[in-house]
């Protein structure tokens, strides 16, 4: 970290550099080239985060060509504002012109083209309507793999997001849950990462007791007792990139039931952990995690994939699941979450960042991951 606990700041060539890399990729999966819309694949490339609305932004990118940005002519300020806009071609256009005819002589006109998963239908289907020999596909399913690699930099802050998603469990350890809402815990979460530097918080699941064996539960308004197991799982951007963790408590001493639930999850996401290394399948992560939960019994009470990527967005590819081949590359950051879920009675989960390395992996998060006791 720079000076003020502020990263180094990505540059001109960072984000040419990625966009070649882009419109590389596009052209060795046989795609005539990337269609990026307002969203994170565009800060990802160029630095620039528009509103997505209904007039049309576009970065075309094609191996051998120049990158170009389309933008309304009332947006091109910002756009030429932007780090990467040095890397990149601006073409505007104005209120009452076409923007698919300013758009459609930057694509081949028989060409198959990724496009980014959040555009608006509605240019998707502009563009075919000037161009109708062209084809698209998503790049999630074209280039699932675009944003997966972090640079060092990109590291650098994923580190330090996972740092202050720990800051903030270490603090929360410290408030009352029993006599709260949910919603009250939640709010401290929500508090604390804003203080430990996050700019946007995405969630904060607290799930105490029968509410935890719901994964995504949002909080509501139970009142936290004594005896309840509660599922704390929270994170947001912080310099652009997220954080992701998850850690069960205690109100009071556990019954040896659920101490017992608690340590075979926390063996699960140790085995997860330990088997990252560089050239494995994703899915190996899963069922190296499953297989423990599974030894002991609670195989169907894990109800969800073991993983997913993080960068830019809080949840991206790669993700770690049966069924997925992409082998581990250094650079790829992604959770290892496995949890049992016990309907009606009370869920457990245990969330790290890791982030894949030369030899193995590497936590982002290094929180305790034994029961904490919680008043």
């Amino acid at each position: 970290m720079s000076s003020l606990n502020q990263p180094v700041p990505f540059t001109a060539d960072d984000y040419r550099a990625r966009m070649e890399r882009a419109a590389r990729s596009a052209a060795e999966a046989g795609l005539a080239g990337v269609l990026v819309a307002p969203g994170p694949d565009l800060v990802h490339l160029t630095g620039y985060q528009p509103v997505n609305t209904e007039r049309l932004t576009l970065l075309v990118l094609r191996a051998g060509e120049d990158p170009v940005l389309v933008v309304p002519t009332l947006e091109a300020p910002d756009a030429e504002r932007a780090v990467g806009s040095p890397a990149l071609t601006l073409r505007d256009w104005t209120d009452g012109k076409d923007p698919y005819a300013v758009s459609a002589p930057l694509l081949d006109a028989g060409g198959r083209f990724g496009i980014s998963d959040n555009a608006w239908a509605m240019h998707l289907l502009g563009l075919q309507q000037f161009l109708p020999g062209t084809s698209y596909v998503s790049l999630t399913q074209a280039l699932p793999m675009l944003r997966a690699v972090k640079d060092a930099a990109e590291l650098e802050r994923l580190a330090a997001a996972g740092a202050a998603a720990d800051a903030t469990y270490e603090e929360i350890l410290k408030v009352r849950f029993s006599g709260r809402k949910e919603t009250e815990v939640a709010a401290d979460l929500a508090a604390l990462l804003k203080q430990f530097g996050h700019s946007q918080v995405d969630f904060t699941v607290v799930g105490s007791g029968p509410n935890g064996a719901n994964p995504h539960h949002e909080a509501g308004d139970r009142t936290i007792v004594g005896g309840d197991m509660v599922v704390l799982d929270f994170g947001g951007l912080k310099h652009g990139y997220g954080s992701d963790t998850s850690r069960t408590v205690h109100v009071g001493e556990p019954t040896a039931e659920e101490q017992r639930v608690h340590d075979i999850v926390r063996e699960a996401q140790d085995a997860g952990c330990r088997a990252v290394r560089p050239g494995i399948a994703c899915q190996e992560i899963d069922r190296a995690a499953r297989a423990v939960i599974t030894e002991f019994g609670y195989g169907e009470r894990f109800i969800h994939r073991t993983g997913h990527g993080i960068g830019v967005t809080t949840h991206e590819p790669p993700y770690m699941i049966e069924g997925e081949e992409q082998p581990l590359v250094p650079g790829m950051c992604f959770s290892v979450e496995p949890g049992i879920y016990l309907p009606g009675r009370f869920g457990v989960r245990i969330e790290d960042i890791v982030t894949v390395t030369e030899d193995g992996g590497q936590r982002l998060n290094t929180t305790a991951r034994e029961l904490a006791i919680v008043e």
